[in-house]
């Protein structure tokens, strides 16, 4: 990665604390960030990364703050940026808001955040968690705390603290899907995928082992089990506590688990589904009686020069929201197999708009509770510790919309 120092500056470019992490890069070239930032803004030629001369400036704003890192290298820029948004997440984690003030009113334990986040140009410890070991907001156990470094930094396990106790052993599965859909006019499914996320909350005693099996069709394939519905998953991104030689060896999800809540692995599915299909007054829901949508919003947009509004629907509520030029229909519970209907009555002007106004699409939001459109499922959950305590893992699935859109010839 290799960012050579992180600099934190308010709107106006001053400089609100530091840290040069290897001395390659003068630290006065950061004067040149905001006016240049300022001339590509001008130019309508803003970008991610600005030159000057052969420095690199790689930023983010947040809030009214901007996060600069600076390099002289060829960098891993995803990485730079991985990191200003990590360093970011930890910020809020101590301080609830980022922005100036609290800045400010932290300078101390900022400048302990920004030397222990990084060494050397490299991300070290990026856990909020295992930070707020050893850095608190209090200044005088900041001192204390120096003596003695907690075991998390320097073993294999960085991201679970030894000692962990509980009186009942659990962990919480969470699969949660989100569908992103874009159908056209004539009902016909343009594109759609589902990404999804298994996340924990996983309260254990003690270095406990985890291993996770789901429906994966490359496993059952190794294995020469093919028998039941299997799910191909793509992109699959896991947590650092993933042991990644053995899920490519052999795909067993295997892993000491942070404590508490955490993201344990993302992927994407490729899938031709269209859950909630609708034209401009009516909506239906493909699935079987027994999957329920819950919390159904369906955004249908009108023309801007609409008025006298009035609605009948054969469920749920109708609402004109004149400032965003939509019909907001809500449905609290959806079957499957279902199709409703609305009737919506506008005024329009008698003249016509001479400027055509763009068609936008209808967008839906839902959740279906206990449920995954692709298929997948937990097989087991094994948890051994060496103590050889009971647990119990509990699994819950979720799927809801992402970016769902249905095109209309209104």
């Amino acid at each position: 990665m290799s960012a050579s120092a992180i600099f934190v500056l308010d709107l106006k470019g001053k400089v609100l604390i530091c840290r040069n992490y290897k001395g390659d890069v003068d630290m006065a070239e950061i004067d040149h960030f905001m006016p240049l930032l300022m001339q590509h803004e001008e130019e309508g030629l803003l970008c991610p990364v600005i030159s000057h001369g052969n420095n690199h400036f790689m930023w983010i704003k947040h809030s009214n703050l901007y996060l600069v890192a600076t390099t002289n290298k060829n960098s891993n820029a995803s990485l730079v940026y991985s990191f200003l948004y990590k360093l970011v997440e930890v910020f809020t984690e101590y301080f609830k808001e980022l922005e100036e003030e609290s800045i400010q009113d932290n300078f101390v334990v900022v400048y302990e955040l920004l030397d222990e986040l990084m060494d050397f140009g490299f991300p070290q410890t990026t856990d909020s968690k295992i930070l707020q070991e050893y850095i608190t907001q209090e200044g005088t156990k900041l001192e204390v705390a120096k003596t003695k470094v907690p075991t998390t930094v320097t073993n294999a396990v960085s991201w679970r603290s030894e000692g962990i106790k509980y009186k009942k052993n659990e962990v919480f599965i969470d699969v949660i899907e989100s569908i992103n859909v874009l159908v056209n006019a004539n009902g016909s499914v343009m594109s759609s995928d589902i990404v999804g996320s298994i996340k924990l909350k996983t309260m254990l005693s003690g270095m406990p082992e985890l291993r996770l099996g789901l429906n994966d069709r490359v496993l059952f394939a190794l294995t020469g089990r093919d028998k039941g519905k299997t799910v191909v998953m793509e992109d699959v991104k896991f947590h650092q506590c993933v042991r990644l030689s053995r899920f490519e060896s052999d795909r067993t999800i295997s892993f000491i688990p942070p404590d508490g809540e955490s993201e344990l692995m993302s992927y994407r599915i490729n899938t031709h589904v269209s859950p909630i299909q609708g034209c401009f007054h009516k909506i239906s829901w493909q699935f079987k009686k027994q999957s329920v949508a819950n919390n159904v919003e369906v955004r249908v947009p009108v023309p801007s020069d609409a008025d006298s509004p009035k609605f009948k629907t054969s469920t749920g509520n109708a609402k004109y929201v004149p400032e965003k030029n939509l019909v907001v229909w809500t449905i609290k519970s959806f079957p499957g197999g279902k199709e409703f209907l609305m009737r919506a009555h506008f005024g329009l002007p008698s003249v016509e708009n001479d400027e055509a106004e763009g068609k936008p699409p209808i967008t839906v939001k839902f959740e279906i509770p206990y449920f995954t459109v692709s298929g997948i499922q937990v097989r087991y959950m094994k948890i051994i510790e060496k103590s050889g305590y009971q647990a119990l893992p509990w699994v819950r699935y979720i799927t809801q919309s992402g970016d769902y859109q249905l095109r209309t010839n209104v």
